[in-house]
């Protein structure tokens, strides 16, 4: 080999060299700015609220008894138009009230207990439902619901088809502010997170937000609805 060859083969091997060396440098410097860019801390944000229920369903079931079937459906009519007049009475518009059906059972026609005649061959039940938005106003008629057991209607309230329901139904109104209060509580934590690890917090690198969640406060005051949502940051960390 010429020593001219050789001269200029050992300088490419030396620039080769070189260029090697510079691209593991910046591949290595990348990889550890990649890898500090990727530090973060996940962190969530509760927003939770009192709110008052806006619609009140309330079912006024009652029932009744005999061995006429005449004289039972003239008692449940008549006992109907007692509770209509008694809501009417307290401002209860007409159509805000629905009648269901009567539901009429015919105990001698159960194969159960057949030794035993039951007082009255006939019961029935009937159901007056109030469907208002006026929720202050209802639960006032409810604490005088005695005026009509004076009048001799027997209420049924026991089962679970004439519990008393209230319902929130204002959530998109709310939902923009809660959401920004729990991303905001969020920031909060993940504020102070960053600063207890001596790192300075950045962007969000990811967020979702949790489902929104309608309950009763308690058992006594089902009339208030507690709402809840949590939102769930991640941010960036950096030294």
């Amino acid at each position: 080999m010429q020593p001219n060859s050789k001269i200029s083969a050992l300088i490419l091997g030396v620039f080769i060299f070189i260029g090697l060396s510079a691209l593991g440098y910046l591949l290595g410097n990348a990889a550890i700015e990649y890898k500090q860019y990727e530090r973060s801390v996940t962190v969530k944000g509760l927003s939770e609220r009192e709110y008052e229920a806006d619609i009140v369903i309330w079912p006024i079931q009652f029932s009744t008894a005999g061995n006429n079937l005449e004289s039972l459906y003239n008692a449940i009519e008549q006992n109907t138009v007692k509770i209509r007049t008694f809501l009417e009475s307290y401002d209860i518009s007409l159509d805000e009230i629905s009648f269901s059906s009567p539901a009429i059972i015919d105990k001698s026609a159960q194969l159960y207990n057949n030794n035993l005649k039951p007082e009255f061959r006939y019961s029935a039940s009937q159901t007056v439902t109030v469907y208002s938005k006026n929720v202050q106003a209802v639960r006032k008629i409810m604490g005088k619901l005695s005026e009509l057991g004076k009048q001799g209607i027997v209420f049924t309230g026991a089962n679970y088809q004439a519990r008393t329901e209230y319902m929130f139904t204002r959530l998109n109104e709310v939902k923009p502010e809660m959401i920004e209060e729990a991303t905001r509580k969020a920031r909060e934590v993940a504020t102070k997170f960053a600063s207890d690890s001596q790192s300075k917090l950045g962007k969000i690198k990811r967020a979702s937000q949790g489902r929104f969640s309608i309950s009763a406060r308690d058992t006594n005051n089902p009339h208030i609805k507690k709402v809840r949502v949590v939102s769930t940051v991640e941010y960036y960390l950096s030294d």
